[in-house]
């Protein structure tokens, strides 16, 4: 019996080990060709990809729907799968191929009918862009269908790969809406929930359009309100009975920074644009960098070098420049979302609206789940948007108007920014490119530089846009806002332009783009400062801006902790004296090896937490302690005024002083360290908690080897209210700052790597200049592969 049970297990061994063999032959089978020739149909002159030794490719072609097929024939082979998930996420798609652990994501995205509205954007699309994208495509699928294997992430969901679409690159430009945009009017629909039980000067109180960390490019920053009296508001019977903060806060923004400085400030005399783009982030990363080329040998197209990022999916540059103009993106945070609350029409199964009564479109979804009986999903819509079924609202049905549920919101006119060869040109393209509505900064080189929106912005009638409104009797939007009345700022005085998801404009120009929750101001005055602390850049001197983690946010709230622990409340007390201490050793920045600012972090958080929630026990008495609540991210200034002015009638009940108030919330904070965290004080570091989690989607579902697909497990430095926006799966998915037409002494550099393919040498390459905040050059480099791309005449 042991002798069998030898063969058997040695049996065993060899059949794991013939299974090992196979996997990894399949996986290296999937690796991409990088050097030879190819003849393809779909050419009609030879295009080259040429790689760098970071895998950095200088695409070339012809003409311009010859680059954009090999464009896309890069795209299929470094990351196809991670088109398959954005545009099958856009779509409500994921259930196809992950089985039924993703059916609630798909029926949150189904919602929007993506894959239908992509179909009618592209059936709209001019005739050429139309063409561009089915070349796009054909270089997708021939790029996929060039792999000796599918890409090893098929082989694990034991599924296969299904061909790029034409209409599929429009919903990869829909997942950047539904990561940019309030894609379910969540905003209204919370702050309306407040509005309709608080006073209204409590509620103008705790919702204020700014504060005095503004950094506007047009007005002023606002003042500080006046606290309400205790005939509006009194919290003396309210308890103090918030769920304790555990370091919790607001989430990160999907936003980016980016600013510019003119010709007169820079050793060249051309402007200088920098960017970095925050967003979530995985493995591979968001964006692919590439440099594309139409040398125009044998056609009658016009010129370009364009180099930046790409958003796979898509056949052009996202961000960058073309020797002449260079530009980037904020998310702008205006209002293009709003919640529309439904009158019920005179019979069933209509509604009201200006024109009468109109009857609800029944759209019957069907969700396919990998093996499983598909799903129905059942879509009420109306003239202005789909219904939120799966809420119950206490005014009444709500309808989603937002800008992306419009064909108009998206056309390929960032296209026109590759020729662009001015600030003034690139500002009249920009403010007709359909997207997510973007703070857009560029420079050229002649060293001008501009602000402006690009991104089709809705124009509203007279309704108050920050809470549900009622349209029966007057349409809110009515078509959209001219682009000859958008605002510009060009050639500013100083010579500098910023921007970083804060207030931008202010009268009659915030009137225009609206407030969607824009960023706290901090953030933005601190690259605000940073610029006007210098009177000559160049590229490189950018990087310690885009690099800067000082707390400047966080040191008065460090001087308010280090005032109210005086000696007379820690001196008996050894655990608070220790505590103390480190707070007044800290390091002020968000660095990984700093606990005081860890400290000061988490005391903001706990008494930001506790404030709000009795603020709210009005709203809770008539919702139910299970509402949901949206604090504004202007919070800081009515939170601020109260700390520091410390008016009775705001301080919870059970304390005699708001010392005891906030001592109390210092005590929550060490006993949550103490009982979540091993080891002393001393220990709790910012990069304890501040560590890289940038995982490939299915790292956590492959035993003992998923680890290997995920980046380093970094300690880093950064947060949110300072330059350097940094959380463990949230940051800059791209750094850049380039002087158009000195691109060769520019900078950029971006997580992770250019492949998605684990075994790809270029599978991580450049991932620690990004960690480290060292310099990469904005060009690719030196070209050690090269792909010859032909056409195929038989």
């Amino acid at each position: 019996m042991r002798k069998i049970a030898l063969r058997l297990s040695g049996g065993a061994i060899v059949i794991l080990v013939v299974l090992s063999l196979l996997g990894w032959l399949a996986l290296r089978a999937s690796l991409p060709e990088l050097d030879g020739e190819i003849a393809t149909q779909h050419l009609s002159h030879v295009a080259t990809i040429e790689r760098d030794d970071a895998g950095i490719p200088v695409i070339t072609a012809a003409n311009r729907l010859d680059l954009a097929f090999a464009t896309g024939y890069a795209h299929g082979q470094d990351r196809y799968f991670q088109m398959d998930l954005i545009r099958r996420q856009a779509a409500g798609e994921l259930s196809e191929i992950f089985g039924a652990v993703a059916i609630n994501a798909d029926k949150r995205y189904r919602f929007h009918r993506f894959r239908t509205r992509a179909e009618v954007v592209l059936q709209t699309a001019p005739a050429a862009d139309q063409l561009l994208l089915q070349h796009y495509t054909d270089g997708v699928n021939a790029g996929l269908k060039s792999l000796g294997a599918r890409p090893f992430e098929y082989f694990v969901l034991g599924v296969n790969p299904e061909p790029w679409r034409a209409e599929d690159s429009i919903l990869a430009v829909y997942t950047l809406f539904l990561q940019l945009n309030d894609s379910r009017a969540g905003k209204e629909l919370r702050r309306g929930l407040a509005h309709s039980v608080l006073p209204r000067e409590v509620y103008d109180w705790m919702y204020p359009q700014g504060t005095p960390w503004d950094a506007p490019l047009m007005g002023v920053p606002r003042e500080v309100a006046a606290i309400p009296d205790a005939n509006s508001i009194s919290l003396r019977d309210v308890e103090d009975a918030a769920p304790p903060a555990n370091e919790r806060g607001r989430f990160a923004l999907r936003g980016s920074n980016n600013w510019a400085v003119s010709g007169s400030l820079t050793r060249n005399g051309r402007a200088i644009v920098s960017n970095d783009m925050h967003l979530g982030l995985s493995t591979p990363n968001i964006y692919y960098r590439a440099r594309l080329v139409v040398d125009g040998n044998g056609d009658n197209d016009r010129r370009l070098d364009v180099s930046g990022v790409t958003l796979p999916g898509t056949p052009f540059i996202i961000a960058g420049s073309n020797t002449q103009v260079a530009w980037g993106f904020t998310n702008s945070y205006g209002d293009y979302t709003d919640a529309v609350v439904l009158q019920p029409g005179s019979q069933d199964g209509t509604y009201k609206t200006p024109d009468g009564d109109m009857p609800f479109e029944i759209y019957d979804e069907v969700i396919k789940i990998k093996g499983e009986d598909p799903v129905n999903l059942e879509i009420r819509e109306t003239i202005w948007g789909p219904v939120l079924d799966d809420i119950e609202y206490p005014q009444g049905d709500v309808v989603v108007s937002w800008i992306a549920h419009k064909p108009e919101s998206i056309n390929l006119r960032l296209l026109a920014l590759e020729t662009a060869r001015s600030v003034s040109e690139a500002l009249d393209i920009a403010n007709t490119i359909g997207m997510p509505p973007q703070n857009f900064v560029t420079g050229d080189a002649g060293g001008n530089i501009g602000w402006t929106i690009a991104g089709k912005i809705p124009a509203k009638a007279s309704f108050d846009p920050m809470l549900p409104a009622d349209w029966s009797a007057e349409h809110g939007w009515q078509g959209w806002v001219d682009s000859g009345d958008y605002p510009r700022v060009v050639n500013p005085t100083s010579g500098r332009l910023w921007t970083a998801n804060a207030r931008v404009t202010d009268a009659e120009a915030l009137q225009v783009v609206g407030d969607g929750s824009y960023a706290l101001g901090a953030r933005a005055r601190q690259i605000r400062d940073a610029l006007f602390a210098r009177d000559t850049f160049a590229p490189g001197d950018m990087l310690s801006i885009q690099y800067d983690d000082r707390a400047l946010f966080l040191m008065p709230w460090r001087e308010l902790l280090l005032d109210l622990l005086d000696d007379s409340v820690v001196a008996a007390d050894p655990v608070l004296l220790e505590y103390r201490q480190l707070v007044r050793d800290w390091i002020p920045r968000a660095a990984p090896e700093s606990v005081g600012y860890r400290l000061v972090r988490a005391f903001r958080l706990e008494i930001e937490r506790r404030v709000f929630h009795a603020l709210m026990a009005p709203v809770r008495d008539v919702y139910g302690e299970d509402v949901l609540l949206r604090k504004s991210n202007q919070f800081e200034s009515p939170l601020w005024s109260l700390v520091t002015t410390q008016p009775m009638h705001m301080l919870p009940a059970g304390y005699d002083s708001w010392s005891d108030f906030m001592l109390a919330a210092v005590v929550q904070n060490i006993e949550y360290f103490t009982e979540n965290f091993e080891g002393p004080l001393a220990q709790r570091t910012w990069g304890e908690i501040n560590t890289a989690a940038i995982r490939h989607p299915l790292s956590l579902s492959i035993p003992f080897l998923g680890k290997y697909l995920d980046m380093p497990a970094d300690a880093l430095n950064g947060d949110l209210d300072m330059p350097k926006a940094q959380g463990p799966a949230f940051g800059a998915a791209e750094r850049f700052s380039v002087s158009p037409g000195d691109e060769e002494n520019s900078l950029l550099h971006m997580p992770t790597g250019q492949s998605g393919h684990p075994l790809s040498k270029f599978y991580s390459a450049g991932h620690v200049d990004w960690v480290e905040g060292l310099p990469s050059p904005f060009l690719p480099g030196e070209t050690v592969h090269t792909l010859t791309l032909t056409p195929d005449r038989l």
